[in-house]
């Protein structure tokens, strides 16, 4: 076997382990590992440049490139990589969903990627109160099992939705409840771990342990009764406090005792050790009863001072939660379409601060009850008419979603400068945390710069981030507010290390928290646990420094390749001030990719995108569970092409290809990305390159090209649909263009919608005047919708005109020529369109659309084209027709009555409704129609998105996606139940798979008149 030094460059534990860098050379023997992986374990082996490049990353500021991933299918996967690892002397570093702050999960070892398959409860006993589950399952997923049995674990982080079992032990997580419930280190009963030389040991009750962990526990025992006197002078005594190792299990310090009986749980040792001393294959963890009810009380606040020193008198009331949000983030929270209804519902007279106060339990009089007290609380210290009260669970969820993603939030600032977190989460005694944060804010200004404030009021830990530049002198100001900061918190006895753990940020200061004796006393464990040094090296023990630019996802030398976009990216091309977070003009950035690269970067790692619940994004990853295939993944490997860090020419290379290929351009990351990435755009500016390159392909042509000859296979329709009739034309067809014989083509319609349209009116002032978009795919494939939308305009008293372009042809989007890529014949396209219909909006008439991707494409490509001030005259004209039949409804300008269906109608929306907020409108369509019972199903992309589920390479992901829960949903429906879908693809995908028609709302009006 090989030894490190043929791996890794590892420096002396002196110059930080965590500063080891991959070799060139070493590239050999990685390719021997990755060999020897493949021999012996079922498990996904990913040692090319790309996939390491996206494990390189986490949702710090560092990037480490890895040995390699490793992504075992079973725990014994796991146990032989492990064991290979150690017999080549290569670290290994166990990974969840990779969405730690603090660099924990990156670093020169083999990644061992838990999220993919090791992700199941594996036992449950609720007498005891305990679930067994596996690492790498998300803490929304088990709640989502527990929840049938009433129960739920309880320590609520942020990003719930991704964060992993085995990552939250690994750190001590804490969440929004932990007043109420504790940190991870209070919930979890047992740890089933291999240590580095493959011993598995049950780390539980002290009092009980055998074998290995025994003499592990009683070695640390010893350690502990030495330091004992070190222990009580130095250990903070704040609920928060996650630095270090938890040497203090022996002789508790905090305010919350490790155990409610005051025995000793080794387990609890391992919690927060982030991978450093074993590799966690299973874990115990307490269960709680679910919370009967709760209520919610925002308290505002004029100042932010005054927040701060009320929180110490608002925890005395019982709450399980004080959470703030700061002024700033109130207004980037009111700047996000998503979040603003939420947001302003909470808000009285523009306040600089609120406080979330959460009570909870079995009888909502009681807690009503505690929020009259804390309503005359707030009058007592001078602010009456300070709280909104909220008693709706709907209302409450949807405001805590928005503290939730305040981070994300927060990271949406555009330009370099951006907040960074280093000392996010030091914790000081509640008496103190209005003077601390003045003085924090008092530091940053000094600074020239500024930090916006969330999170955990209730535990004096509270969330900040100074606006920092580290691709110019972020480094240094980090160090030099870092300093500050430790002098504050030491004033105030507090800890440095809250919630987030120590990683390569922090690690640096635990030996300024504990001193050296217990500094020593932490490598003494490690040595204990892991000898050679192998198990996450560089975290906590033997750190790098947290400024040390060398391991910087910025660091220096990172430069952007010059690219001439296609689209326009210039909002994305500023600088910002740190101090006032004010932009300068588009433009004006100095990206050499004129704003592409900065929209990349604008990517922080949250993982936000690896959520499974009620939202759009992102279906690919739902389907396959790869980071390729993710938001997050393919983000950072446009970052590392456009950089160069892939090599040469890499934008255009295939790997980058095999990255975005899945990405079916649903949108969701466009609304539900906190930060504002939109995937869509970037892979229609990845194809223009690309195809620029390698040349489009005949299927490429075909779809590009169907609005010119859509008019004359609609003419020949019984010769264009032969292929739907001839299996064997089917099976040509899959050969011949890659279209899968699996699937029906959509088929042509002699009698298409525009074949008989007369000729549109003159543009006129003072009429009704509605402009019918008949879009290419409902005009030559489904006319009978468009016909069915002029049918109810005219009856609620509309002139609906259909306007053909100046050459006489009906009018495209340029839909299918952007998503292969052709952005020239777009913008022809484009701008034929934008001609024709402009002198209809600047007379003051609507344009309606029923293609959700075609009509919104109007409010959205079209202003990144190139098309000038027009185009936004037209994007805010353009409506869906549900849109406007609701907007002229509550207008009252909407003559059409409609006759009662006793119906129950499914909903399924279109993902461009979804990312464009427009499932309301909709909804309340439909409830236009009495006795129409309509339920919405809770469903991601249908998975055909436009030609995506065509392709023979993408049928069973196409299908997968569609099987996740819209085709269950349809297929359980009454059978004579509508099933309503506004998107042609939609509507194609519940036909295929279900064998069940859809209708657009448009059809289903009509049946109303």
């Amino acid at each position: 076997m090989a030894d490190a030094a043929a791996l890794t460059a590892r420096p002396s534990p002196a110059d930080a382990g965590e500063g080891r860098k991959v070799d060139l050379d070493s590239r050999i023997e990685a390719a021997a590992l990755a060999r020897e992986l493949r021999t012996h374990t079922q498990g996904e082996v990913l040692f090319d440049a790309a996939s390491r490049g996206r494990y390189s990353t986490d949702a710090s500021i560092y990037q480490v490139e890895p040995v390699g991933v490793f992504v075992p299918k079973s725990e014994d996967d796991a146990r032989i990589a492990l064991a290979i690892a150690v017999s080549r002397d290569v670290p290994v570093l166990a990974r969840g969903g990779g969405t730690s702050q603090c660099g924990q999960t990156v670093g020169a070892a083999l990644v061992i990627d838990h999220s993919k398959y090791l992700r199941h409860v594996t036992a449950l006993d609720l007498e005891r109160g305990e679930v067994e589950v596996q690492p790498g399952i998300a803490l929304d997923a088990l709640n989502a099992q527990l929840r049938r049995h009433g129960v739920w674990h309880p320590v609520d982080v942020s990003t719930s939705a991704q964060a992993t079992l085995g990552g939250m032990a690994g750190n001590n997580s804490c969440g929004s409840r932990s007043i109420a419930y504790g940190n991870m280190v209070h919930n979890v009963a047992g740890i089933t771990a291999l240590l580095a030389d493959g011993t598995e040991c049950e780390f539980g009750a002290f009092a009980t342990a055998t074998g290995r962990a025994r003499e592990l526990g009683e070695a640390v025992r010893t350690i502990a009764l030495r330091e004992r006197d070190e222990i009580e002078r130095l250990w903070p005594r704040v609920m928060r406090r996650v630095g270090g190792y938890n040497l203090d299990v022996f002789y508790p310090q905090s305010e919350r005792p490790y155990t409610s009986d005051g025995a000793v749980n080794l387990a609890q040792l391992l919690v927060g050790s982030e991978g450093t001393l074993a590799y966690f294959k299973r874990l115990r963890l307490k269960v709680a009863p679910l919370p009967a009810q709760r209520a919610l009380g925002v308290v505002n606040f004029p100042t932010f001072y005054a927040a701060m020193d009320a929180a110490q008198h608002i925890v005395k009331l019982g709450p399980t939660a004080v959470e703030l949000v700061d002024r700033t983030m109130i207004e980037l929270a009111r700047a996000n379409p998503a979040f603003r209804p939420v947001i302003e519902a909470a808000l009285i007279d523009g306040p600089d601060a609120i406080l979330l106060v959460e009570f909870a339990g079995a009888e909502k009089s009681a807690l009503l009850a505690q929020l009259g007290r804390l309503v005359e609380l707030m009058g007592e210290l001078k602010l009456p008419d300070s709280v909104v009260r909220m008693t709706e669970d709907t209302a409450q969820r949807a405001l805590w979603e928005v503290r939730k993603a305040g981070l994300n939030i927060m990271m949406s600032l555009r330009g370099d400068g951006k907040p960074v977190s280093f000392i996010e989460d030091c914790a000081v005694p509640l008496e103190h945390l209005a003077d601390y944060t003045a003085q924090l804010t008092e530091v940053f200004r000094r600074h020239g710069t500024r930090g916006t404030w969330y999170a955990h009021a209730s535990v004096g830990t509270l969330h900040v981030r100074p606006i920092l530049d580290l691709r110019k002198d972020g480094a240094a100001k980090m160090r030099a507010i870092a300093e500050e900061a430790s002098a504050l918190v030491r004033k105030y006895k507090g800890a440095y290390s809250g919630e987030h753990g120590d990683g390569l940020v922090r690690s640096e200061w635990v030996a300024w928290q504990f001193g050296p004796r217990l500094t020593a006393a932490f490598e003494q464990i490690k040595q204990l646990f892991d000898p050679r040094g192998l198990m996450n090296p560089g975290k906590i023990v033997r750190p790098s420094r947290m400024d040390d630019a060398s391991l910087f996802r910025y660091r220096p030398g990172y430069a952007i390749v010059p690219l001439v976009p296609a689209l326009d990216w210039s909002a994305w091309d500023v600088h910002n001030d740190p101090a006032t977070e004010q932009l300068t003009a588009p433009g004006s950035g100095g990206d050499p990719a004129r704003g592409f690269g900065k929209a990349v970067e604008m990517c922080n790692n949250n993982g936000h995108c690896r959520k499974f619940d009620a939202g759009t994004m992102c279906p690919s990853f739902r389907a396959t569970r790869d980071e390729q295939h993710l938001t997050r993944g393919r983000a950072n490997t446009l970052r590392l092409a456009l950089s160069g860090q892939l090599g040469p020419d890499a934008f255009t290379s295939d790997a980058v290809n095999e990255a975005m290929a899945l990405c079916v351009s649903c949108k969701g990351c466009k609304r539900e990305c906190p930060t504002g990435v939109d995937m869509a755009r970037m892979k229609v500016e990845f194809l223009h390159h690309y195809k620029q390159r390698h040349g489009h392909t005949l299927r490429d042509k075909l779809i590009a090209h169907l609005p010119r000859y859509g008019p004359w296979a609609a003419r020949f329709a019984a010769l264009a649909n032969l292929r739907n009739r001839s299996p064997l034309l089917a099976r040509l067809g899959e050969r011949w263009l890659g279209l899968s014989a699996q699937r029906s083509l959509p088929e042509f319609r002699r009698d298409f919608f525009t074949r008989d349209a007369p000729p549109a009116p003159a543009p006129a002032q003072g009429r009704r005047q509605v402009v019918l978009f008949a879009d290419t795919f409902s005009n030559y494939h489904e006319p009978d919708n468009l016909r069915a939308a002029q049918a109810v305009l005219e009856a609620g008293g509309c002139e609906v005109a259909v306007v053909r372009g100046a050459d006489g042809r009906p009018l495209c989007c340029g839909r299918t020529y952007l998503g292969t890529g052709m952005v020239g014949r777009a913008k022809i396209e484009a701008r034929r369109t934008l001609d024709a219909l402009l002198p209809y909006v600047r007379a003051g008439a609507g344009i309606v659309g029923l293609e959700p991707s075609c009509l919104l494409g109007l409010r959205d490509e079209y202003l990144v084209l190139g098309l000038g001030a027009a185009a936004n005259e037209l994007a805010s004209a353009s409506w869906l027709f549900e849109e406007f039949i609701v907007r002229e409804h509550k207008a009252g300008r909407f003559d059409a009555t409609f006759k009662p269906l006793p119906k129950q109608a499914l909903l399924h929306g279109h993902c461009h409704q979804k990312a464009f907020g427009a499932m309301g409108a909709i909804v309340e369509a439909l409830a236009l129609v009495p006795q129409l019972a309509v339920q919405t199903i809770e469903s991601s992309c249908c998975g055909m998105a436009g030609s995506f589920g065509y392709e023979a390479s993408h049928y069973d992901v196409s299908m997968a996606m569609a099987e996740a829960s819209l085709l269950p949903a349809v297929r359980a429906a009454p059978a004579d139940a509508l099933i309503v879908a506004d998107g042609t693809s939609c509507r194609h995908q519940i036909h295929d798979g279900a064998q069940r028609e859809a209708l657009h709302v448009a059809r289903v009006l009509e049946m109303g008149l």
